[in-house]
């Protein structure tokens, strides 16, 4: 069993930045690929960003490629989303999933934040 937590959503001006961080307690952090999500109102949740158990290769939605980084520190079992150049339509509930494998598929993932919110205003 995986408990995840995140934290450092707010608003945020549009072209700003904030970083995302999300804390894993229980079984060994390291043993599995970790994913960002994130859930607009009246929309699905979508795929963000993943890094391998080791953080040697990460994946982005195109969305967010450029403007986004995934990156993970298994000594503090945290991973992060740093997030830059923000638009209002990166406004979301964001959040982070560990899986067993590396995937951008939200099915492959068994455990999950309770999310935070990113609000960018225009």
């Amino acid at each position: 069993q995986v408990q995840l937590v995140e934290s450092g959503g707010g608003l945020v001006q549009a072209g700003g930045s904030l970083r995302l961080s999300c804390t894993a307690s229980g079984r060994a952090f390291s043993s599995y690929a970790m994913g960002w999500f994130r859930q607009a109102p009246g929309k699905e949740r979508e795929f963000v960003a993943t890094i391998t158990r080791s953080g040697g290769s990460t994946y982005y939605a195109d969305s967010v490629k450029g403007r986004f980084t995934i990156s993970r520190d298994n000594a503090k079992n945290t991973v992060y989303l740093q997030m830059n150049s923000l638009k209002p339509e990166d406004t979301a509930v964001y959040y982070c999933a560990a899986s067993g494998v590396f995937s951008r598929s939200d099915s492959r993932y068994d455990y999950w934040g309770q999310g935070t919110q990113v609000t960018v205003s225009s």
